[in-house]
């Protein structure tokens, strides 16, 4: 029996290792919720894995895992307004209210922050959070979405000006 690995499980490896916690931090940022953030993060690389291991190509490793984190993303959402409107015709809003009183107050800023970014225009949400969320780079930003690694630096920069914007606007509101 050989430990001989193949090159695309050697890549797998290697990305695993390098995108784990940024994706972990990902879909935290995103869903607050640590738990169910390590689940997704086994979920995307089993997925990947899944895919690949049936002689699928796939020509950029690191931006497929990135479309399947999103995906993952995109249903947990989707799951949380099913269970919320369940859980609102069961218990009643005052059931919801103390259920959640607590986690608003821990997650306040990062919610902030994340009703900021997701006011951007999703070519500039998404380098931003590739950028501060996820600690890519702006090189590593511009292989997963296909762009040169200029056009996400102005991205990365018009992200921050607008970001600045909405939050001359939003101090002005409240």
């Amino acid at each position: 029996m050989s430990n001989k690995q193949s090159p695309i499980e050697q890549e797998f490896i290697s990305l695993y290792e390098e995108l784990a916690d940024p994706l972990y931090r990902r879909f935290v940022f995103k869903i607050s919720h640590a738990e169910r953030s390590k689940d997704l993060v086994q979920e995307t690389f089993t997925k990947c894995w899944e895919y690949i291991s049936q002689g699928k190509e796939v020509k950029n490793l690191k931006a497929f895992i990135y479309k399947i984190a999103n995906n993952l993303i995109i249903d947990e959402y989707r799951k949380k307004k099913s269970i919320s409107l369940d859980f609102l015709r069961e218990g009643g809003f005052d059931a919801v209210a103390k259920d959640e009183d607590n986690r608003i107050v821990e997650n306040a800023e990062r919610e902030n922050v994340s009703k900021i970014i997701d006011r951007l225009p999703s070519k500039y949400r998404d380098v931003v959070t590739m950028r501060y969320v996820d600690g890519l780079t702006p090189g590593e930003i511009a292989r997963v979405i296909g762009e040169t690694e200029n056009t996400v630096s102005v991205r990365i920069n018009r992200s921050i000006k607008k970001m600045r914007d909405i939050l001359r606007i939003y101090g002005k509101q409240t």
